[in-house]
């Protein structure tokens, strides 16, 4: 049970540990002090102090083996590099830049000392050359004249083109409905004398009778009109039959 207790009880065991480091820390700050390490922390200290010492030898001992494994590597790796240094001085040496640049270098100052030679005057002939070069493309003037009658000749084929396609013309269907003028009208007359209309752009459709009740009948006629004709011009000319016509209503319409 007291185990069991121990367990599951908060109990700083190597409290010493961090005394003693603490201790360290402040020596090394402010000077040892006279007869306190003794005091206050006992033999657990001194334990702790040896442990300490112990590990930092440990420590050392193998920072002393990698410091002698790298003195090796680096004692292999000097040979190399000085084989690697004097081949590049040869492939310098033996390379045409170099060899290029070694002169210029030497007569860079005899070369700094030469004054400029004065330029050379133009000759009447470097003259009469320098006219003869059209700055503008003169020579091109050919190529430029057969590059605009080829543009001429296949705009004068687009027009062409284009005039002998038909032009659209805007139409429209129209469902007309034609009242007698009174109940003893002959429909068979008025179904003839409608149709008989004849404008440009106007072509009649097909016609039929329908009752309107108490014995009066209606015609009901379909048409299609180019827009340029327009429905009051093709009112107006239906309703010219005064004798058999009463009225005109357009009942259905749509665009072609």
């Amino acid at each position: 049970m007291a185990t069991n207790f121990l367990v599951h009880e908060k109990i700083w065991l190597d409290k010493f540990k961090y005394d003693h480091a603490e201790r360290r820390f402040y020596e090394q700050m402010n000077g040892p002090v006279a007869g306190a390490s003794g005091q206050e922390n006992g033999p657990g200290a001194s334990s702790g102090a040896c442990a300490d010492h112990s590990e930092l030898v440990v420590r050392i001992a193998s920072l002393k083996v990698k410091n002698q494994s790298l003195r090796g590597v680096v004692q292999e790796l000097q040979p190399i590099i000085s084989k690697l240094e004097a081949r590049l001085n040869v492939l310098g040496k033996s390379s045409p830049g170099h060899r290029a640049t070694a002169p210029q270098t030497q007569h860079m100052s005899s070369m700094c000392q030469v004054e400029p030679q004065a330029k050379k005057p133009a000759t009447p002939a470097e003259d009469d050359e320098d006219d003869d070069i059209d700055m503008f493309g003169s020579d091109n003037e050919e190529g430029d004249k057969k590059a605009a009658q080829l543009r001429e000749e296949r705009l004068q084929q687009y027009v062409e083109r284009k005039a002998k396609k038909p032009a659209l013309v805007a139409k429209s269907s129209f469902m007309l409905d034609v009242k007698p003028l009174d109940d003893e009208m002959d429909m068979a007359q008025l179904e003839a004398c409608v149709p008989s209309i004849q404008l440009d752009g106007l072509v009649w459709g097909a016609s039929k009778l329908v009752p309107l009740g108490y014995g009066i009948w209606k015609l009901q006629i379909q048409c299609v009109v180019e827009d340029k004709v327009g429905t009051d011009l093709l009112k107006e000319e239906i309703t010219k039959f005064e004798q058999h016509v009463q009225s005109v209503d357009i009942t259905a319409f749509n665009k072609i």
